[in-house]
C-alpha cells in the first residue's frame, strides 16, 4: 500500500476574502498541514480574528515589520494572497527567507511565473492557482498551474490545499490559467448580472421586489443544484424542461435569437485580453 504524503507546512501571506476562504477550507480539513498554519496580516485589527485559535500563528506587518518573513520560515508550501500589483514586491521582500524545496503559489491574476520566479532563491517552486468566489462554501472551482519547475509531487501538494475548497482542474499550460480566470473566476459575476437581468424583468411583470428575488434566487439556486447532482449535460436538463411548440420554447427562441454563443465568446476573449494586459504591466 502506498503511504500517504506528510502534509506540508503551510504559510499565508495575506488573508483577504479569497486566500481567507481556503484557509478556512484548510482549517477543516483534517491533516492539512503539519502544524498550525502561520498567516499574515496587515493590520492588528485583523489579526484578532485568530486569537485563541491554535490553528493558526498569525503575524501583523503593523506590528512587526519582518512579519511576512517570519510566516513563511521553514513552510513547505507559500500561498500570496497579495494584490497582483504587490506580488513583486511582496516576493522580493521574502526571498531569503524561502528555503530550497518551497512551493510559492500566486492567486492573482496576470502576474507570471517567468518574472516571480526569477526574484525566488534557485530551488524555490513557483505555481499559480486561480480559485473562485464559492469557495466560502467549498464549492469552488479552481486551476491550478504547476510552474516549469514542478514535479508531479508538487503539483499534488498545491492541488491538495485548493481542493479543500472544491474542485481543481490542473492545467498544463499557464496561458490556461487566463482562461479559467474567465470561465470559472469571473464567472458567478456572470450568473449574479443573469439574475439582476431576471430580478426587474419579474418586477416588471409587476412582482415586488421581495418576490421577484425569491423567485429568481430560488429557480437558479434549485437548477444549480439539480445540475450538479445530476448525470446529464445542460443541454438534456434544458431540453427536459422546454417542451415543443411549449411556453418554454418561446422564451428559450427569444434569448437565442439575441446570439449568446457568440456573446459569452466576446465576454470570455475581452477578459483573457485584460488578463494579458495586467501581464504586460497595462
Amino acid at each position: 500500500m502506498a503511504t500517504k504524503p506528510a502534509a506540508p507546512r503551510i504559510a499565508m501571506v495575506g488573508v483577504g476574502s479569497m486566500s481567507g476562504a481556503i484557509l478556512s477550507g484548510l482549517l477543516v480539513s483534517e491533516g492539512s498541514s503539519d502544524g498550525p498554519i502561520a498567516v499574515t496580516t496587515r493590520s492588528r485589527a485583523s489579526l484578532e480574528q485568530f486569537s485563541g485559535d491554535d490553528r493558526v500563528v498569525a503575524y501583523a506587518q503593523e506590528d512587526d515589520s519582518e512579519a511576512n518573513r517570519r510566516a513563511v520560515a521553514n513552510a513547505d508550501v507559500v500561498v500570496l494572497g497579495v494584490k497582483p500589483w504587490m506580488v513583486h514586491d511582496v516576493l522580493g521582500e521574502l526571498s531569503s527567507a524561502l528555503n530550497p524545496g518551497t512551493i510559492v503559489v500566486s492567486v492573482a491574476a496576470g502576474v507570471l511565473t517567468e518574472g516571480m520566479q526569477e526574484l525566488v532563491p534557485d530551488g524555490v517552486i513557483v505555481s499559480r492557482a486561480m480559485p473562485n468566489t464559492p469557495s466560502h462554501l467549498g464549492r469552488g472551482v479552481t486551476g491550478v498551474y504547476g510552474g516549469p519547475a514542478a514535479s508531479e509531487a508538487d503539483v499534488e501538494r498545491v492541488r491538495s490545499i485548493f481542493a479543500t475548497v472544491g474542485d481543481v482542474i490542473v492545467v498544463e499550460r499557464e496561458s490556461q490559467i487566463d482562461d479559467v480566470a474567465a470561465v470559472s473566476g469571473s464567472g458567478p459575476a456572470y450568473v449574479y448580472l443573469f439574475a439582476e437581468a431576471m430580478t426587474g424583468a419579474a418586477e416588471r411583470l409587476g412582482f415586488t421586489a421581495d418576490e421577484a428575488r425569491r423567485l429568481v434566487q430560488g429557480t437558479i439556486s434549485g437548477a444549480a443544484e439539480l445540475m450538479r447532482q445530476s448525470d446529464d449535460d445542460p443541454t438534456e436538463l434544458r431540453r427536459r424542461v422546454t417542451s415543443p411548440k411549449g411556453t418554454t420554447e418561446q422564451a428559450i427562441l427569444v434569448l437565442e435569437q439575441g446570439g449568446w454563443d457568440e456573446l459569452f465568446d466576446r465576454a470570455l476573449a475581452a477578459n483573457v485580453r485584460r488578463s494579458q494586459e495586467i501581464a504586460a504591466g497595462e
